[in-house]
């Protein structure tokens, strides 16, 4: 693996962790919003990542068996399945024929804890980003 490798690595990487911001961000927004059904209610969303595999790059010769990764994709947001929150508040203007509301299944605290760590890891990508170039511009300047 060459060192320019690593901008894309950790530029693929710092993509993810904004996806993973928004749809957080997103969660956050609609986490007491209400519906008078089931089917019409907010779900939480949470990204999937997947590896990039390398592409024509032959590894076999490392030995080893694994084979390095060359970043990271979302490949699909889903939809939790935790149950949704429902309340009984007959006097609200959504709730059902039963006295009903639903509320989305976003827990605030577990929501606050993945902003923070998707925060922390954005930062972290960024740092390489800047240690990988002040690194080649070092190499660079060997031979001045």
């Amino acid at each position: 693996m060459s060192l320019s490798n690593v901008f894309g690595i950790a530029g693929s990487a710092m993509n993810a962790q904004s996806i993973r911001l928004n749809t957080t961000a997103s969660n956050l927004a609609n986490a007491d919003s209400v519906s008078s059904s089931e089917g019409e209610t907010y779900r939480a969303r949470k990204p999937v990542f997947t590896v990039q595999m390398p592409g024509e790059v032959d590894y076999s010769a490392l030995g080893s068996g694994q084979v390095p990764g060359q970043g990271v994709t979302v490949s699909d947001i889903v939809e939790s399945d935790a149950p949704l929150r429902m309340a009984y508040e007959p006097s609200h203007p959504m709730a059902d024929e039963n006295g009903y509301v639903y509320y989305p299944n976003v827990n605030v605290v577990e929501e606050m804890a993945d902003m923070i760590s998707a925060s922390r890891s954005f930062q972290i990508n960024a740092e390489i980003m800047n240690t990988a170039k002040q690194m080649l511009q070092r190499t660079l300047s060997l031979g001045q």
